[in-house]
C-alpha cells in the first residue's frame, strides 16, 4: 500500500506528469456538469410544469428520454455515436467538440444530470403552497417577476435534500468517464491495478477518495438545509 501511494498518489490527486489527472479531473467533470446542468434545469422546469402543451411536450419528452435510458448508452453516443454523423465530422466547430473526449463526457453527463433536476424543481413547483401564490399575487407580482421572486426561490430551497441526491448519484457516475478515456480516479485506479496486481489497495483507495468527496458534499448540503430550510422546522 504505502509503495504504491508513494508511485500513483500524483496521479490520483492531480496529475500523472503530463496530464491533469485523478481527483482534479473527476471535480470537473462533476462542478462542469452540475452547474451546466442547473442553469439549464430552471427555466425547462418552469416550462415543465406549464399549462400550454407545446411548451410542456418537448420538455417532457426530453427529461422522460434522459432519464429512461442509461447513462452510459448517452456518453457512448455523445463520445462516438455523434461523432460518425458525417454533417458532424464536415463542420469544423461540430468536429473539434465532439473530437474531445472531455466535451463529450461533459455534454453527456450535463444532459443526464439537467435531465433529474429538472424534474426535481418541478416537483418542487407542483407542491408550491397556494397561499403563497395568491400573496404575491396580492401584491401585484405576475409573470416572470412571480417566478424570479417568489416560486423559484421557494421551489429551490424545498429541492434542496432532492438536489443534494443528485449531485452524489452525478459525483457516483462520473466513474464511467474512462470509458470515454477521460483520466479520472477510476481510470488512474484502473491502470495502478495493470501496473502493479494490487487490486484490493488500488481500488481500495479510489473508494476513500469518492467516500470522502461524498461526506464533504453531505456536510454542505446539510448546511445549506440549515440556513435555507429552516422554516420548515417546528416553531421556537
Amino acid at each position: 500500500m504505502i509503495e504504491l501511494l508513494q508511485e500513483y498518489w500524483r496521479a490520483f490527486l492531480y496529475s500523472d506528469g503530463r496530464h491533469v489527472t485523478g481527483l482534479a479531473i473527476t471535480l470537473w467533470l462533476l462542478s462542469a456538469s452540475i452547474v451546466i446542468g442547473f442553469i439549464l434545469s430552471i427555466p425547462l422546469s418552469i416550462a415543465r410544469v406549464s399549462t400550454n402543451a407545446w411548451v410542456r411536450f418537448p420538455v417532457q419528452f426530453y427529461t422522460y428520454l434522459f432519464r429512461g435510458t442509461p447513462l452510459y448508452i448517452q456518453l457512448l453516443i455523445c463520445y462516438s455515436g455523434i461523432y460518425s454523423i458525417a454533417a458532424v465530422r464536415a463542420e469544423p466547430m461540430l468536429d473539434a467538440f465532439f473530437r474531445d473526449a472531455m466535451n463529450c463526457t461533459i455534454l453527456a453527463f450535463a444532459l443526464n444530470t439537467c435531465a433529474y433536476t429538472t424534474e426535481i424543481f418541478a416537483g418542487a413547483i407542483r407542491c408550491m403552497n397556494h397561499g403563497e401564490v395568491e400573496a404575491a399575487k396580492a401584491y401585484g407580482l405576475r409573470g416572470w417577476k412571480l417566478y424570479a421572486y417568489v416560486i423559484m426561490p421557494s421551489a429551490l430551497r424545498r429541492s434542496l435534500p432532492s438536489y443534494s441526491n443528485e449531485v452524489i448519484l452525478m459525483l457516483h457516475a462520473t466513474t464511467i468517464a474512462f470509458t470515454a478515456t477521460v483520466p479520472d480516479i477510476l481510470k488512474i485506479a484502473r491502470d495502478a491495478n495493470s501496473a502493479t496486481f494490487l487490486t484490493f489497495q488500488s481500488f481500495g483507495i479510489a473508494a476513500a477518495i469518492y467516500l470522502a468527496i461524498t461526506f464533504i458534499l453531505v456536510g454542505l448540503f446539510r448546511l445549506a438545509e440549515r440556513r435555507w430550510l429552516s422554516f420548515l422546522g417546528p416553531a421556537q
